[in-house]
Order: C-alpha cells, then sequence, then structure tokens
C-alpha cells in the first residue's frame, strides 16, 4: 500500500488492528506537534535538505508515520557510516541489547534517500522478525509510505553477509549487503511497494540508524 504525502491519513499499523481513517485536516493539525527530537545532527537528512527540501517539513511528514508509542520522545543515533564505517556487523553491535523499534535511513549514491521502520531493533536472527508496525518510505522527492500489506510476516531478517526487509515474492524490498556498500530494491508482498531507489541495484553512500527508547 502506497500512501503520497498530498494522500496521506493517519492510520494504525498494529498486527491485528484494524485499520481507521480520520480526515486529513485533523491528521494535518496533530503533526504539527509531532516533530522529532534528534539527539545529533543528521548528516544523511540535512544533505537532503540542502538538495531543496526542507528538513523541518521532510521530519514533520515522517513523524507523523510513526507509531504513537514512538512520539514524544527524543531520537539517538545509533549508527551511521560517517562515524562508525561501512560494516554491518558494527551495526548489529550498536542495536545489541536494544528492544525498541529502530529508523534505518539510506542514501544513495543517485543521491536518493529512503529506508524503513522496524518495530524491533536489526540483529542476526535464523527466523524473521517485527511487526505490522514495520514500513518501508522514501522521498521521491514527495514522501512515500508502503505499509504491510497482511500477506505475509517477513517483515526482517538478518545474518552476517546481509540485512532483508520484506521478501516472498523473490525479492527482499530493501537488501543491504555486509559491507553496507551495495544494496537492492524490488517490488515484493510484504508491502506492495515499488523499489525505493531509481535502481533496483544502487551503490550505498551513507547509512543512519535511529531509535527511540521511551
Amino acid at each position: 500500500q502506497i500512501i503520497a504525502l498530498k494522500d496521506s491519513t493517519r492510520r494504525s499499523s498494529l498486527c491485528n488492528s484494524v485499520e481507521s481513517e480520520v480526515e486529513e485536516s485533523e491528521y494535518q493539525s496533530e503533526s504539527e506537534d509531532e516533530f522529532p527530537v534528534l539527539s545529533h545532527e543528521s548528516q544523511l537528512l540535512d544533505e537532503y535538505h540542502l538538495q531543496k527540501v526542507n528538513f523541518l517539513f521532510l521530519s514533520q511528514q515522517l513523524a507523523a508515520h510513526l507509531p504513537p508509542r514512538t512520539q514524544g520522545y527524543p531520537w539517538q543515533l545509533m549508527y551511521s557510516t560517517a562515524n562508525h564505517g561501512s560494516s554491518l556487523k558494527t551495526l548489529y553491535r550498536n542495536m545489541a541489547g536494544l528492544d525498541c523499534p529502530v529508523l534505518l535511513v539510506i542514501k544513495d549514491v543517485h543521491k536518493k534517500v529512503f529506508g524503513a521502520f522496524s518495530s524491533d531493533p536489526f540483529k542476526v536472527s535464523k527466523y524473521c522478525y517485527g511487526t505490522g508496525e514495520t514500513f518501508l518510505f522514501s522521498f521521491n522527492p514527495d514522501f512515500q509510505q508502503y505499509r504491510w500489506s497482511g500477506e505475509n510476516s517477513y517483515f526482517v531478517s538478518g545474518n552476517w553477509e546481509s540485512l532483508q526487509i520484506g521478501g516472498g515474492g523473490g525479492g527482499f524490498a530493501l537488501w543491504l549487503d555486509a559491507d553496507l556498500n551495495r544494496g537492492a530494491s524490488f517490488s515484493c508482498p510484504t508491502f506492495h511497494n515499488a523499489p525505493l531507489s531509481t535502481h533496483e541495484d544502487f551503490i550505498i553512500q551513507d547509512v543512519e540508524v535511529w531509535t527511540v527508547q521511551n
């Protein structure tokens, strides 16, 4: 399911919950107070701001789609390629011990910004994990969101070689390699998403992972 910025309405996406919609005017008034407090300056999103996209506007729109339990709490930068180098192992290590949702933001060499909100921190696991709160997003340049379709529960899976989000149709909605150098994004049944980047296979420029602890 794709939700464009101009058509977006606030809705619940928890597993086993019934989706509900509110009027767009009510949603817009509520979103004005949902700007996230960041513990560090986002190098990745700040560059996007320099490309004539207002960072405040961009962040308000993303925050408005995050689950209520994440709103009103400061977001902590847990991992970035600028600070920690390009290593999936380091990303996992920085998530160790966490029990809270995370926001993955990627910028590729074509200057496209996209990513995923995961209900669970990224980790190595034999099985898929996560809940229906998990969703994908992209700025292309308008905000687009892809929520859980309900077709399967292949939310997130990770091993030492790669991180995968979504699946079930022969390709992952988002796939990152062990060096966080290459990635891929395909349409998949989990989210009924379009590829997040303009290229299904892409080269990663920067990665950031933010988390909120309430």
